[in-house]
């Protein structure tokens, strides 16, 4: 089986279609994955021996500028990454049997496989884009709905209106181009009214949460065997776990001062701390030795040895800090980063930082919950829970739609 695996957005939705890969692989099937050019989401991807076919800009050189995108950068990007889709998946998919969509809105992907008469598959790593009775749509770039508006129902409809707007006259001319009628509904229509939810089930649980017939799969998770550099193993060495505070790829996102800051409320609780350098470039604010800087490792084997991790509330980080059994602290900033927030906080494994400017006071009260003997023992507990074989769930799934056999490879 040959399976196209597309994406557009930051580390935490690449890494999962690594995690699907190295599954689909294991069950000897042909991977490719048309993904942003980034460099580190090619050496991710060639950890799991999977090229990376790239697709659209680099996500980088969109949001690592020193101001988040306006309205007027989403429009323009809309049309480009629908462009960008029909070229690239229309010579990708060629000779593969299914392809499998995810990322900012895949506007294109249904399509390219429509007229190449494959099944196509939408998964999301969150439900909190998808429609639904019971919570309202995020922001997206457009004519907002109404503050005083509260029926969820006009709301989801209003939401779709903004998705027309960004990417329904670049997707149907397209469309028209390869002999396809045109969309009445992008959403709905990219959506379909079966997505998969690559999420652990604890985590997000997504039984009457919305109007589709969500496929839930658990979390996508890519292991990771890699040791820890040594400079790393020497700081953890040399004292009491340490706090770690990264933002992944957020970048013109990051609070303002959040270095400081964290660093600043971790030794309010007398912690060292470990910074993780990511796009926002995080680095030290004095040349104390309580403080260390890392780049890209091995989050899973990190967050076992350590306190608490402090972090923007990405679907990934959440999940592999509750897979460790480290307690968190989330300062969710855009997308579905609150949810995640919300999620830690119900649970009663973390807390939330709701405001988005930080100080250390309020981040060493947050720490405070974090650090709490009862928070850790309740994060051991939901730890246990936490599913590792989502990637292989879904790798079987996927054998399923294009009407092959599993192969057992038990032997």
């Amino acid at each position: 089986m040959r399976v196209l695996m597309t994406t557009w957005g930051s580390r935490g939705d690449v890494e999962p279609l690594a995690g699907l890969a190295a599954a689909l692989r294991g069950l000897g099937a042909e991977v490719r994955v048309c993904a942003p050019p980034d460099e580190e989401f090619a050496a991710l991807l060639a950890r799991v021996g999977v090229p990376l076919v790239p697709l659209g800009p680099s996500v980088r050189s969109v949001v690592a500028g020193p101001k988040p995108p306006t309205a007027e950068d989403a429009f323009r990007l809309a049309r480009e990454l629908v462009a960008a889709r029909f070229e690239t998946l229309s010579a990708a998919a060629e000779g593969c049997d299914v392809v499998l969509a995810t990322g900012l809105m895949p506007a294109g992907a249904r399509d390219v496989a429509e007229k190449l008469g494959l099944p196509y598959v939408l998964a999301c790593f969150h439900i909190f884009g998808l429609p639904s009775r019971h919570f309202r749509p995020g922001r997206r770039p457009g004519t907002p709905s109404p503050e005083d508006e509260t029926d969820y129902r006009k709301l989801w409809e209003q939401d779709a209106q903004r998705v027309n707007a960004l990417y329904g006259e670049a997707l149907d001319s397209h469309r028209a181009a390869i002999g396809l009628p045109p969309v009445e509904n992008v959403r709905d229509h990219v959506f379909t009214e079966r997505p998969w939810l690559a999420a652990d089930p604890m985590l997000c649980p997504s039984e009457g949460m919305t109007e589709l017939d969500v496929v839930p799969t658990g979390a996508w998770i890519l292991p990771d065997d890699r040791p820890l550099p040594a400079d790393l193993e020497a700081f953890l060495a040399a004292g009491e776990p340490p706090v770690y505070v990264g933002f992944g790829s957020m970048a013109s996102y990051a609070p303002e001062g959040i270095a400081r800051v964290a660093v600043e409320a971790g030794r309010a609780h007398g912690r060292r701390v470990l910074l993780a350098r990511g796009w926002a470039g995080l680095a030290p604010v004095d040349d104390r030795e309580d403080c260390h800087v890392v780049g890209e490792v091995n989050q899973q084997a990190l967050f076992r040895r350590v306190a608490a991790v402090v972090h923007h509330g990405g679907a990934g980080t959440t999940t592999t800090a509750a897979a460790a059994g480290v307690p968190q602290v989330v300062l969710p900033l855009i997308a579905d980063q609150p949810y995640w927030a919300a999620r830690v906080t119900e649970l009663g494994i973390g807390a939330a930082h709701l405001d988005r400017t930080p100080t250390v006071e309020s981040l060493s009260a947050a720490l405070g919950t974090a650090l709490a003997p009862e928070t850790r023992a309740r994060a051991g507990v939901v730890a246990g829970g936490i599913r590792t074989d989502g990637a292989t769930v879904a790798a079987k799934l996927l054998f399923e739609a294009v009407g092959q056999k599993v192969p057992d490879v038990s032997g």
